[in-house]
């Protein structure tokens, strides 16, 4: 299960990031870093990426932060894995409109970035093991 978690985690993440790479002219700065790596050619796909594939990989990293919350019980984990997609959903739906919303975006990028390198070099534990009943 906690394979099938980890997965999720990762693509969910990789996306957001990929699909936020192919619009340039909503985010400058990842269009800017996305052309460097050759990716320009995505742009003709915007409105794809940002009102379909970004919301659906958010909403994937989502779920899989709250599983893995279930599962393991890491409270600043679980805290700042739901945290940035949150982020990222509250920029494309209600605040879009607002001007500081894409430095919120791009805050929900950078946490769900940092949570998948996070969950790669140290991966959760569960907080009670059944062998000894204590936390660890």
């Amino acid at each position: 299960m906690w394979q099938i978690n980890r997965i999720f985690d990762k693509t969910g993440s990789l996306g957001a990031i990929v699909a936020a790479m192919g619009c340039a002219s909503c985010f400058p700065a990842l269009g800017a870093l996305a052309s460097s790596l050759g990716l320009g050619f995505l742009a003709q796909f915007e409105g794809l990426f940002v009102n379909t594939l970004l919301p659906v990989f958010a909403w994937i990293t989502l779920l899989a932060n709250i599983i893995a919350f279930l599962s393991h019980r890491r409270w600043l984990r679980a805290f700042a894995g739901i945290t940035g997609p949150v982020m990222i959903l509250l920029t494309l739906y209600p605040l879009w409109q607002y001007g500081w919303s894409t430095y919120l975006f791009y805050c929900g990028l950078a946490i769900t970035l940092s949570v998948a390198i996070w969950d790669i070099v140290s991966p959760p534990e569960k907080a009670c093991r059944a062998d000894n009943h204590r936390f660890v």
